[in-house]
């Protein structure tokens, strides 16, 4: 599986948006925020961009945001495309119960990688049972936590701070610090999803 290496703030550059692959960092010390234009562009692309281009940049986005790779973000815009409800909800609904999404939505980890790295190592569990598959689809009612000897852990905390100063937990996560743990009360509202993207232009790129 091909695994980006490069430097992220590379693709905020490249999308013209944030898309927080650096945790706290893309709120502190944003490159996009002193430069313009793409990586290895010293000015804005002049023009007007075509219909693909526009469909082609927003699918990067989400698929950016999310850290998945082409194959498996197509198979699951293929599933939200023979769901009943509509393709984009439902798309988006799966991508923002992703365990790792909500390892990082309850503040448990600063940025998506992070996450993924906890999950990876065994280090969440599921209704007490350790869980390694970041992309496991979290239910309604389900537990999260982390193992107990984290609570010291020193990136753990700094997650925990910067939970607490951007104050952006979802109201379908409730949060027990005191066991490190988070309880996904409900499905996510739209409102409520972390990816500011135009999903139907993604729906629209590949039913092309």
């Amino acid at each position: 599986m091909s695994r980006y290496t490069d430097a992220v703030c590379r693709l905020c550059r490249r999308e013209q948006q944030k898309l927080f692959l650096k945790g706290d960092k893309c709120y502190t010390k944003c490159v996009l925020e002193k430069r313009e234009g793409g990586p290895g562009v010293a000015k804005p692309q002049r023009g007007k961009p075509s219909a693909y281009s526009i469909r082609l940049r927003e699918k990067q986005k989400l698929r950016r945001m999310i850290q998945m790779n082409e194959r498996p973000f197509e198979r699951k815009v293929a599933e939200a495309s023979k769901a009943r409800e509509a393709s984009g909800d439902h798309l988006l609904r799966a991508l923002e119960l992703r365990l790792d999404n909500v390892v990082r939505r309850s503040g448990l980890a600063t940025s998506l990688k992070t996450a993924r790295q906890l999950v990876k190592h065994g280090h969440v569990k599921i209704g007490g049972k350790p869980v390694n598959i970041p992309s496991y689809a979290v239910k309604a009612g389900e537990v999260i936590s982390l193992t107990p000897k984290l609570k010291e852990n020193v990136g753990v905390k700094l997650s925990l701070d910067t939970a607490k100063k951007l104050n952006n937990r979802p109201a379908f996560i409730e949060f027990n610090e005191a066991e490190l743990s988070a309880k996904v009360l409900r499905i996510p509202e739209r409102a409520e999803m972390s990816f500011p993207i135009n999903d139907q232009l993604i729906i629209e790129y590949y039913s092309r």
